[in-house]
């Protein structure tokens, strides 16, 4: 699913300034976990238990220049959960003790309440930067609580990393982005498609099978085990909203308290292959409504003041892009990624429209410097493209004839050009993975089988659709969904919308929940800033994930 490896909106600030089935799907695995696997979860969870984690010091490789009281260790899961005593992976692990005071009263001392897990998700996406996020104000009384803990799943960074080819190639630049791709351009892709799917093959050995949401949730376990818990308290953004369903389905009496913020669609129907027409659709949608306030600023931005001149603008750039990359590596590819990002966070608005301003009236550096790819991070974004691949790819079934693909995107590029043809290009490996696919879980849970879920949503999340949050709340019974209103931020826990952060804080501090339902007002768009600040500083962690 195309999407960022996303933090909440305050965590990924806070990072910035820190250094049924498709048709013709495969067949797979059984529906259900099997009872080997359970075993073998048992197995792992009482060695974890005895073993606990040694933290020390963080390497570099890690988190670098780690903050003193920042402590690191790993964890070990078996690679293969049927064969407990088989080959053994560590997943690296990241600590902040809860520091017991409260921010607003310095004298007060706060009880500890345990550990609080994160993910922020992918696939792909370590969290080994959040404990960290115990720095923004809107974060500090839970820092106070609870031990905040992050980690590299499996396959990310150097928790038994996963690659599909020389990370020097990944980030080839310029490329195109044609909305209405031509048959040559698709055989291209097709042939770039197979070859990346042979390469992780290739590259990542007989364990790729393994890569999965289902042995992400069985490690989540271990993760509980490892860190002393007898229950987890967990919150799980965007892709981590998923496996932390399926936590909860495979694992309820190991629940404490758990959110799901931004929550995918876990229809076993819709995972993965429908899951991200239904995203591409949505980020029409939001690109809609960044194009709608660039033209309410036309006296700042001088990009048109209608939805429709700024799209204008837009392709004026693309056209000329095409012609002559800006800075020899921003093409309409790279100006395309650039504004897709812009559909997660609306705090982006500012900087890439006056990019694009700017380059339009003469001065290319803004846009060079937010959209030329970084080769620093070539390795990481690699890594975190293969980790997306391989657990998609082997999570469901996917259509595996090119006619499939060709007409579902064909039909839907003519209503959302935008993001479409992009994301089935991301997917398309799918379509000749070398693995057995499995069959989702179904996930459902009866009232009161598991504590209430806390689900957060924007209404206008392009990465994480809103019907999604929907299903997850048909799906887990007694959970709970707070939407923020007429709002589009893919991920909003400890972001700008202090209702939402008022629930969010309710519930993981005392337990409290609203009704089933609650709403909040939007928080408010960003104002509009010149092209002379379009100096937004590059945002790792949010350049190289998917959903």
């Amino acid at each position: 699913m195309r999407a960022a490896a996303l933090y909440s909106a305050a965590g990924s600030l806070l990072l910035t300034t820190l250094a049924a089935a498709p048709a013709n799907g495969a067949g797979g695995a059984a529906a259900v976990p099997g009872a080997a696997e359970l075993r073998g979860t048992e197995v792992a969870v009482a060695r974890a238990q005895a073993a606990g984690i040694d933290f020390g010091a963080c390497s570099p490789a890690d988190v670098p220049e780690a903050p003193k009281g920042l402590r690191c260790g790993t964890v070990t899961v078996p690679l293969d959960y049927a064969h407990p005593d088989g080959r053994q992976i560590r997943l690296t692990v990241s600590r902040m003790p809860a520091t017991q005071k409260d921010p607003r009263n310095s004298k007060r001392k706060v009880p500890r309440q345990g550990a609080l897990v994160y993910n922020p998700g992918g696939p792909g996406a370590s969290s080994m930067y959040f404990p960290l996020i115990g720095a923004v104000p809107q974060w500090q009384r839970i820092a106070a609580a609870y031990d905040l803990v992050g980690y590299a799943p499996r396959g990310v960074g150097r928790s038994a990393p996963l690659s599909c080819e020389d990370p020097k190639r990944f980030l080839k630049a310029p490329t195109a982005a044609p909305a209405h791709p031509s048959e040559a351009y698709k055989r291209q892709r097709i042939a770039q498609a197979r070859a990346y799917a042979r390469g992780c093959a290739k590259r990542s050995g007989s364990g790729l099978r393994f890569y999965t949401s289902l042995n992400n949730a069985r490690d989540l376990d271990v993760l509980r085990a490892a860190l002393g818990e007898d229950r987890l308290t967990f919150v799980g953004a965007s892709y981590g909203t998923y496996f932390g369903a399926l936590y909860a389905a495979m694992f309820p009496t190991h629940v404490r308290r758990m959110v799901l913020d931004s929550a995918v669609n876990p229809d076993p129907a819709r995972i993965w292959y429908q899951d991200n027409l239904d995203q591409s659709a949505a980020f029409e949608e939001r690109w809609a409504d960044f194009r709608d306030w660039i033209a309410r600023h036309d006296d700042v931005y001088k990009l048109g003041d209608t939805a429709a001149k700024v799209q204008r603008s837009y392709d004026t750039a693309a056209g000329r892009l095409a012609r002559k990359a800006a800075g020899g590596k921003v093409g309409p590819g790279q100006l395309q990624n650039a504004f897709l990002t812009a559909g997660y966070y609306d705090d982006f608005w500012p900087g890439r429209a006056a990019a694009l301003s700017a380059y339009l009236h003469g001065d290319p550096k803004p846009l060079v410097r937010l959209a030329a790819p970084d080769a620093q991070t070539a390795a990481e974004a690699e890594n975190g493209n293969a980790v997306y691949t391989a657990v998609e790819c082997n999570d469901a079934p996917w259509p595996t004839d090119w006619k499939v693909w060709d007409r579902d995107n064909t039909r839907l590029a003519r209503v959302a050009p935008f993001e479409t043809w992009d994301n089935a290009w991301m997917n398309l490996p799918c379509a000749y993975w070398p693995e057995p696919r499995q069959q989702p879980l179904d996930v459902r849970t009866a009232p009161g089988e598991l504590p209430p879920v806390l689900i957060l949503a924007a209404e206008r999340d392009a990465a994480a659709p809103y019907p999604g949050a929907l299903e997850m709340n048909r799906r887990l019974g007694g959970s709970v969904l707070v939407t923020e209103r007429d709002a589009g931020t893919h991920g909003i826990a400890g972001g700008p919308n202090r209702c939402v952060n008022g629930h969010f804080e309710a519930y993981l501090l005392d337990g409290r929940i609203p009704g089933r339902h609650a709403a909040c007002a939007p928080h408010r768009l960003p104002p509009a800033d010149g092209p002379a600040k379009a100096k937004e500083s590059r945002r790792s962690a949010v350049s190289s994930g998917r959903r």
